[in-house]
């Protein structure tokens, strides 16, 4: 009997640590482009947000002291059966609260409707900027910090009316991204008075777009817009566009604006080449996550690094809020923490922000790339950023105001 009763107090004892060991972690998961059209992207977009993870470690951890974990998985971007699958493992086998992600809009989408929707996980991308997403049948579980391309399609028509560019062509990526873009650009910038010539939709991934270059460059205007990612199909359209010597200004959006671009096709080719991309308002926010990404060893103007950043923050926030890694009522929890009025919490301030939610205190997040007030649909304003290639880089010219 006594053996017995050693037997079951070493078995409760056992269970009791392994549930503290099981509790010692919160996992909100990153999912990204690492292989694909974006992979050169993914690295700086991952770094924002190990920044916000790195930074409520070291204030503490989540919750009673939780260690803040981030496994990742790769969407591949392009690839929605392994999207799903990537987004079923951080789901159904990892049991992460959240997810910081996908970053292409095939993606988040595919992961939403196949994993996160139906296992009652909040998901916030950082990059997937397509009018799609607002349409996701998603029980108010996705969000981003990232503005539609409503916006920066918008942005781009005016930014080239003010610059006296009153005629183009253009191509676009043939999926919910590319398509969202281009037609947004067409719609306002045809309304302000410009002329697309031509606006062609092309498949990702070919070797050759020697013929759409050739239709495009039958109507004899110099400026081409390309509406794709740098890592596939842009690279190449931009390559084949040079060696024809048909145009002499090239456009592009946020996929486009990559250093991998550069190492490409070259900087000889691209120099002077304009792009837009979502970008950070003038906010202290800002400042501090440009200091703190200094000081981690990436670049703070990477295209998303500030929007991921905020993701994973405002994520581990709704986290702390809700007093509990349990999936069940984080949406709300995210509303809560990023929406005025509230003490305000700036990038970093983990530590302040604990405590106060600890108090009692409503708080209200301003981040690094935004005061992300998320509408009805997790949608936010955001601004849209100049950028311009010059020098062997991109250089951000400022925010376009319209």
């Amino acid at each position: 009997m006594m053996k017995k009763s050693l037997l079951g107090a070493a078995l409760a004892t056992a269970t009791l640590l392994g549930g503290l060991h099981a509790h010692a972690e919160v996992k909100i998961g990153f999912l990204g482009g690492f292989t694909g059209p974006i992979e050169s992207m993914t690295p700086n977009i991952l770094a924002g947000a190990q920044l916000a993870q790195s930074q409520i470690n070291a204030q503490g951890g989540l919750l009673n002291g939780q260690r803040f974990v981030m496994p990742t998985g790769d969407t591949t971007c392009a690839d929605a059966a392994a999207a799903s699958n990537a987004g079923d493992r951080m789901v159904n086998t990892e049991r992460v609260t959240a997810i910081v992600g996908a970053l292409c809009t095939g993606a988040t989408i595919a992961v939403a409707n196949n994993a996160a929707v139906p296992g009652g996980v909040v998901m916030i991308s950082p990059a997937s900027t397509a009018p799609a997403v607002t349409e996701i049948n998603d029980n108010g579980l996705v969000f981003r910090t990232v503005p539609s391309d409503a916006f920066q399609g918008e942005a781009l028509a005016h930014l080239l009316i003010n610059k006296g560019i009153r005629e183009v062509v253009s191509t676009y990526v043939n999926n919910d991204y590319g398509r969202g873009l281009a037609m947004q650009f067409k719609a306002t910038y045809e309304s302000l008075g410009g002329y697309v010539g031509d606006n062609l939709a092309h498949e990702d991934n070919r070797a050759d777009y020697r013929s759409e270059l050739g239709s495009l460059s039958s109507h004899g205007i110099e400026t081409l817009i390309v509406f794709a990612y740098a890592d596939s199909s842009g690279q190449t359209i931009l390559r084949q566009a040079h060696e024809s010597g048909a145009f002499t200004q090239y456009v592009g959006v946020d996929g486009m604006a990559t250093d991998g671009l550069i190492q490409s096709v070259g900087a000889d080719v691209v120099t002077g080449m304009i792009a837009t991309r979502p970008g950070s308002p003038d906010l202290p926010g800002a400042d501090l996550f440009a200091a703190a990404a200094a000081e981690a060893g990436f670049d703070h103007n990477a295209v998303f690094s500030a929007q991921a950043y905020d993701a994973a923050f405002i994520l581990a926030l709704a986290i702390e809020k809700n007093g509990t890694a349990s999936r069940e009522g984080l949406a709300d929890a995210v509303r809560a923490v990023a929406t005025a009025p509230g003490e305000v919490i700036l990038p970093g301030e983990w530590e302040r922000a604990k405590r106060l939610i600890a108090e009692g205190v409503e708080i209200n997040y301003e981040g690094a790339a935004g005061q992300h007030e998320f509408d009805e649909n997790g949608d936010i304003q955001g601004v849209v950023v100049e950028m311009v290639m010059r020098d062997g880089r991109w250089v951000t010219l400022g925010q376009i105001d319209f």
